[in-house]
This record gives C-alpha cells, structure tokens and sequence, in this order.
C-alpha cells in the first residue's frame, strides 16, 4: 500500500504532479522541474521530506551503540546540535544505509535515515542492540514532519515564518541543529545550498507549509531535488551506493573513521578489501544526456555512471561514476550512450553550488 506524508492534501492542492517514490506518494514536480530547481539555486524553495524517518536513540549505552554501528566516530560529537553524516555498514563493508545522527545531550541522539531503507534500518539496528546486549531504545519519529527550506534567501523566509527562531539558528554553523520550541532546525541541506531543515510535529505542517508558501517560498518537487543534490555531488542511496558497495568506493571515505581504536560493524573488511573505484564526476563535452548504468571507457579499465542528469546550472550533462584506480582528474574519457562513444572529461564530484559553479 502506498504511504503518504502529513502534507500529500497540500501538495495536491499545490498542483503537483504525485508519483511513486520508494512506496510513498510524493511530489514530482509543481508544474516545471526545471523552474524549481533555479528557483532554489537563486531564491529559495521549500521540500517535504517528511517520508525520511526520524529516530530517537536513547539510553545509558546511547553512545556505544553508536560507535559499534556507524562507520563514523560519535567522539565528534561533542556540542549539543551538532550532526554527523556517516554509514552504517553490513559485515561485507556494504552500506545498508546512508544518515545523519545528531547529538541532542547525554545518551539521546537523533538519527535521520532514508524513506525506502527505513523498516530495514530499524530491524537491523534492533539486532544489533539484542546481538550486543546494550541498554539503548530506537524509537521511530512517525509523529514528526521535516520540511526543508533551502536556497540563498531560505533563511530569512524562514524567520519571516518563525521570528522567534532566529536568536537560535542565526549563528548555527553547517551541519549543527537547535531546539526552538516544538521546532528542531537543522544546516544539514542536500541542494548544496544555504537554509534548514526543520523537525515538527505531523500536527502544525500543513500549517508551516501555508505559511512558508504565504512568504512567498516555492514548492520544490524531488525532480528537483535530484538534480540539486547530483550537481551538489551528494549521494542518493540506492544509486550510488547500496549493500554491495564500500563506501570507501562510493566516495564517503571522508565519514570513515578507520584510525580510532574502536571496532564497527564492516571495520574488518574495510580494512581488508581497502579502496577499489575511485569516485569521480564527469562532464560530457559532446552532445547527449548522461545517465546511470552508462559505461565509462578509460585507459584504466571501464568504470561504471552511478547518477546522470542534465545539469540546469551549468546546461551541460554532468554524471557521478564508478572509475578504476588510476584515473585522475581531467583525464578524457568516453561514455558509451546507445552504441556510441561520446567524449567527456574526468572533474571533482561537485558541479555547483551556492547558485555558481564549482567547474
């Protein structure tokens, strides 16, 4: 049966095109994908990702639990509101999903994780907590909503709707939440640009969202969002990587915490297997559309496109891939697209952001 947030009456009578998205209902568009997704890179724009699930941990093993489990070390953690991206990871070194935790105060933390891995997520993490005896509880948010405003002037919309947030929020560095009230806002975007996302009860969305849409913040359908977050160069579970791939070979070393003494779920085959892709963007100088499954031919060997799109920022097609060991970048190489060979050139996996481009 297909779910559907707190907001899908809303998104209806916004004039959205619905469709299927992992099981949920969900917004594709508002009438112009192309539209919103300038309309977030120039202005601002407003996203229901209320189908994402939202878990509190808490107990006195809270922080064990979650050093056991994600890939990333929770010692970072040491401010109230600051977040962590991470992985959690099967014993093969596969990523059975892609989140964020955040550190609320001594034993409690909340994790956001993705829609379509969420009943599996749950049902491993209370494994886990059973396999290792710890004293920690995972309640799944379903009484929450999360809408994100992102874009240059997402924050100032923001404090138009909710003045009494902007004491709290208006210092807050990337990737730190805060409490106001029933509110909890976050800088942990996916668009590569500035605003938040906010956490709140089911009950006052569909209120917020009028609100923010009075302030004059657009509905931004996941068309968008995708090609948002692919220029951005951010991950999309299931696309660039899944329980078959290291994350080390989707370009998430960086939350990898393979130094600390600690023992983690996958540490023993990351360690072991090391990395083998290297995790690359592409930019086609011929014409065509990249796209994912597309093969990459290099000197090296063939690599594999993960994520493709056509990119609005920088109206050229731009991909994320699976490349060799070996590749560098600004390397040429060639993309096969129906039986043909189209030339493009090897860049950093980030395209743009801040409304410029990063090439």
């Amino acid at each position: 049966m297909t779910q559907k947030t707190v907001l899908n009456d809303a998104h209806r009578r916004f004039g959205a095109k619905m469709v299927d998205f992992g099981g949920w209902d969900m917004p594709l568009h508002y009438g112009s994908q192309l539209e919103e997704h300038h309309t977030v890179r120039r202005d601002c724009g407003m996203f229901d990702v209320s189908h994402m699930c939202a878990v509190d941990i808490a107990g006195a093993d809270a922080k064990a639990f979650l050093s056991r489990l994600i890939a990333n070390n929770v010692d970072k953690l040491k401010l109230p509101g600051k977040a962590l991206y991470s992985a959690m990871l099967n014993e093969a070194g596969g990523v059975v999903d892609d989140l964020i935790v955040y550190f609320i105060g001594d034993g409690q933390y909340r994790m956001v994780i993705n829609a379509g891995t969420a009943e599996k997520d749950l049902a491993w993490m209370a494994a886990r907590i059973a396999e290792w005896k710890l004293d920690v509880a995972c309640v799944a948010r379903r009484d929450l909503a999360i809408i994100a405003v992102q874009g240059p002037n997402a924050k100032q919309k923001v404090w138009t709707v909710l003045p009494e947030s902007r004491a709290a929020t208006e210092s807050l560095k990337p990737f730190f939440g805060a409490i106001v009230g029933d509110y909890f806002i976050a800088t942990t975007g996916y668009t590569g640009e500035d605003g938040f996302e906010i956490t709140l009860p089911a009950a006052k969305a569909e209120g917020f969202w009028q609100a923010l849409a009075d302030a004059g913040v657009k509905p931004i359908g996941l068309g968008a969002r995708d090609t948002l977050r692919l220029e951005a160069g951010m991950n999309l579970y299931g696309q660039d990587m899944d329980e078959t791939v290291s994350p080390l070979d989707a370009g998430l070393a960086w939350t990898v915490d393979l130094v600390a003494e600690r023992d983690f779920v996958g540490k023993a085959a990351l360690l072991a297997q090391g990395q083998q892709k290297q995790f690359l963007g592409l930019l086609l100088l011929d014409k065509g559309v990249l796209r994912a499954h597309q093969k990459v031919v290099t000197v090296q060997g063939d690599g594999e496109i993960t994520s493709g799109t056509f990119s609005p920022t920088l109206q050229q097609s731009v991909a994320l891939a699976r490349l060799p060991m070996g590749v560098a970048i600004g390397d040429s190489v060639k993309v096969v697209i129906r039986d043909k060979e189209l030339a493009a050139k090897v860049v950093k996996p980030c395209f743009a952001r801040n409304g410029k481009s990063m090439i």
